[in-house]
């Protein structure tokens, strides 16, 4: 469990819109003591290179181990990261990706980069997702290193299909976030000895 003694910071990376405060983005949001929401001039009209400075910057600007929370069109904003950004992030929960060809107004995340990520990533695809075709996800997860955890039926994995808090993904944070602490603790441990 995160516990609100942990110097994790976890970032939230809401996709197209936003999450509402039904959304389990937001409710872990206010669970979680060091977490912090990325924030775009823009939610309804995605441009790439805006999204991702927001990002990068509240990145640059955070402090201890990063997590990142990412959601649709979430996800593709953390693969378009650059090294500096990602240098500072110790692992990525990516949820439902989406597919950038499906709406005309994603054409900027194109080309989704297809090289593995810096940081340990886990990423949770449904196979009913109505915004990414399950193999896509699965070439997403392939391309960048993710571990994947594929759901049955499950849709886009927010409110409208039945994932207000979601358990499932909460066990899954918390176990990403377990690795990164004891990882962490044997490098401190490392260096003590060193």
């Amino acid at each position: 469990m995160i516990s609100s003694n942990s110097d994790l910071s976890i970032v939230i990376v809401p996709g197209l819109h936003n999450s509402s405060q039904e959304h389990w983005q937001s409710i872990w949001e206010r669970k979680l003591p060091n977490a912090v929401r990325v924030q775009q001039r823009d939610w309804s009209i995605p441009k790439k290179d805006e999204w991702v400075d927001s990002l990068s910057q509240l990145i640059k600007k955070t402090q201890g181990p990063i997590v990142l929370v990412a959601h649709s069109l979430g996800c593709l904003t953390v693969s378009h990261l650059d090294a500096e950004a990602s240098q500072k992030v110790s692992a990525a929960l990516l949820v439902a990706p989406a597919n950038p060809e499906r709406l005309s107004t994603f054409h900027t995340f194109t080309p989704v980069p297809f090289q593995k990520l810096s940081f340990h990533s886990i990423l949770v695809s449904s196979t009913s997702d109505p915004y990414c075709p399950s193999r896509l996800a699965s070439a997403f997860a392939r391309s960048w290193g993710s571990e994947l955890i594929r759901l049955n039926n499950v849709g886009h994995i927010n409110v409208e299909s039945g994932h207000g808090h979601w358990p499932l993904g909460w066990g899954i944070l918390n176990g990403l976030c377990e690795q990164i602490q004891e990882k962490n603790s044997t490098q401190n441990n490392l260096e003590r000895i060193n």
